[in-house]
Formats: C-alpha cells, sequence, structure tokens
C-alpha cells in the first residue's frame, strides 16, 4: 500500500490535480445543477490556496528575489514586454467580443504564480528562483494589467476597474492571503508553535491546488459548454501561446547565457499564466461581460494539458541537460 507523505505528494502532483480534474468533470455532467453551489466556494478556496503557496515565498528574505539580477531581468522582460507583443499579435484573430477579449487579455497579460512553482520542479528547473521572484511578478501584474487593459481593450476598461467586486475580490483572495502567510513566516521564525502550524500548511499546496481545480471546473464547466460556439475561437490562440513562448523563453536564456536550471524557469514563468487568480476578478465583471470568465476557465484546461506536455519536453528537448564533458585520452606512444 502507498504510504501518502509530503514527499510523496511532490513527486505525483500531476496525479493529485489530474484527480481534482477528473472529479470535477464528473461532477459537472453528473450533478450541473451544483455549478452555482460550487462557484460560491471560489473565492474560499483559491484564498487558501493562495495562502498556501505564499507561504513558499520567503518574504523575510525578501533580496533573495533580486540576488540573481540576470534571471530577474529576464523573467520581467518576457512578461512584461514579450509576452504583451505576442498576445496583441495572437488576439486579432479573436472575435471583437468585449468579454471575450477582456478575458483573453486578463489572463494571458498575468504570469503565474502558484503552480509554475510546481511545473518547474516537475521538469527539474531551478524552482526557487521561481518562488524568489513571485512577489516581484504578482506587485507588477497587479500594477500593469488595468494599463494593459486600457492599451488593449480602450475606454471601456473604466466601467469595471473602478468596480467594487473587483477590488473586493482583490482583497480577498490575494492581498489578505498574502498579508497572512508574511505574518505566519514572521510567526515561524519566532516561536516553535508557528514553526509547526507552517511545517502544517507545507503538506496543502497540491492537495489544495487539486481542490481549487475542481471546484473552478466543475463550477465553470457548464458555462463553458453553453457558450463553446462562441469561446472557440481563443483555443487555438492559447495553443499558440504554448507553442510560441517556450521558444521564446529558449532564446532568451541562451541571450542571457543562463545554465540549465535557470532556462527551464524562464521557460516556465513565461508561459504559465495567472488563471486560477484571474478567474474571481473576472466573474466580478459587471454585464457585458459574462463571457471572460469562461474564456479564463478554457486557458485554464488547455494549460494543464500543455503543462503535462510541457515537463517532458521542456527537458528532453527544448533545454535538455548539459552533457559532462570528459577530457580525451590520449596514448603515447
Amino acid at each position: 500500500m502507498v504510504q501518502v507523505t509530503k514527499d510523496w505528494i511532490q513527486q505525483n502532483q500531476i496525479l493529485v490535480y489530474a484527480i481534482g480534474v477528473l472529479l470535477a468533470v464528473t461532477v459537472s455532467f453528473a450533478q450541473p445543477g451544483l455549478s452555482s453551489t460550487l462557484e460560491q466556494f471560489i473565492n474560499p478556496v483559491l484564498a487558501v490556496l493562495l495562502y498556501v503557496t505564499f507561504l513558499e515565498i520567503p518574504f523575510v528574505k525578501l533580496r533573495r528575489a533580486f540576488t540573481n539580477g540576470r534571471f530577474m531581468l529576464a523573467a520581467l522582460g518576457m512578461n512584461f514586454l514579450v509576452v504583451p507583443v505576442v498576445v496583441f499579435v495572437l488576439t486579432r484573430f479573436l472575435p471583437q467580443n468585449p468579454g471575450i477579449l477582456v478575458g483573453a487579455f486578463m489572463v494571458l497579460l498575468t504570469p503565474c504564480i502558484d503552480y509554475v512553482i510546481s511545473f518547474t520542479e516537475l521538469a527539474d528547473g531551478d524552482s526557487e528562483q521561481i518562488t524568489a521572484a513571485t512577489p516581484v511578478l504578482l506587485l507588477i501584474q497587479l500594477l500593469l494589467l488595468p494599463g494593459y487593459l486600457w492599451v488593449f481593450v480602450g475606454e471601456r476598461v473604466a466601467e469595471f476597474i473602478q468596480a467594487g467586486p473587483f477590488i473586493e475580490a482583490f482583497v480577498l483572495i490575494i492581498a489578505l492571503p498574502l498579508t497572512l502567510a508574511w505574518l505566519t513566516e514572521i510567526g515561524a521564525e519566532r516561536s516553535e508553535t508557528g514553526k509547526r502550524w507552517k511545517d502544517a500548511m507545507g503538506w496543502l499546496p497540491a492537495p489544495m491546488m487539486s481542490a481549487t481545480l475542481f471546484v473552478v471546473i466543475a463550477s465553470q464547466l457548464p458555462r463553458v459548454e453553453s457558450s463553446i460556439g462562441q469561446i472557440a475561437a481563443v483555443i487555438p490562440v492559447y495553443i499558440a501561446f504554448l507553442v510560441v513562448m517556450p521558444l521564446l523563453g529558449r532564446l532568451a536564456a541562451s541571450l542571457f547565457q543562463m545554465d540549465v536550471g535557470e532556462s527551464r524557469a524562464l521557460v516556465f514563468t513565461s508561459v504559465t499564466r495567472n488563471s486560477l487568480v484571474i478567474l474571481p476578478l473576472a466573474l466580478a465583471l459587471p454585464s457585458g461581460y459574462e463571457l471572460a470568465s469562461a474564456v479564463v476557465v478554457t486557458q485554464t484546461l488547455v494549460e494543464l494539458v500543455g503543462m503535462v506536455l510541457l515537463t517532458r519536453v521542456v527537458p528532453s528537448w527544448l533545454i535538455p541537460a548539459s552533457k559532462p564533458t570528459t577530457a580525451s585520452t590520449q596514448t603515447t606512444p
């Protein structure tokens, strides 16, 4: 019988995630009426997920994020300079429906801050660099997203950027978990009780990710199904993004002369998007943007499949491990 330990969970994260997704699909088809009930749990499970995820970020040692200036510069450049250009080009092929466009922009312009760490580890990348960079990526994407939307969508963005539900979602699922995680880390350094609490929370990132995927997919899949004819156009765009960004990430890693671990980390931070965190913000949009949440969830489904493939493709083909050089032996005459 398999003994479930913290290490076992860590090594079998994809299996844990897959269980959540399969259960969500099963429940969605068997009990579609539960979607509205499950939707009420999206914010709570996301808040817990981000709390345990943020606990992996060394807040009290935030200088670590700036130790490797080369990686930070590359990660910021890829996510906030290169990605917007790629997104602008790819979205030219989308229907000019405000809900579809806003949903696609919201999800594609925001780098992932949660399971990117797990997938980087699974590809034997430098997950420590990703973890250290997460606070910076989170802060900058929240600051830049309104400006990006204004540039890409126009003045229409003003009506929901200032909406109360948008701000409420930000406070409850991002600001509050981030603050609690920071306080928890301080407590863990000052007391044994705090340390035990933090160690116990270390079991939860993968199970909470599975639970979050279950709630998000089971609650939103009926909406995706009912509007699939309208949002199907985003699927090729998401697939193209999954193909283009790893290649550009690999190119950037070469230009910055990164080692194998850093290169793989740069690829994953360039391609993974912040769909789970963005979803409540999409759900908070006003009337006229109902399709945005379905567009965001569709990206989650496409990306999960892509991540499973990339954890194999990146280490085996895109950025293989460096072969050790051996000195050739010479025979003396």
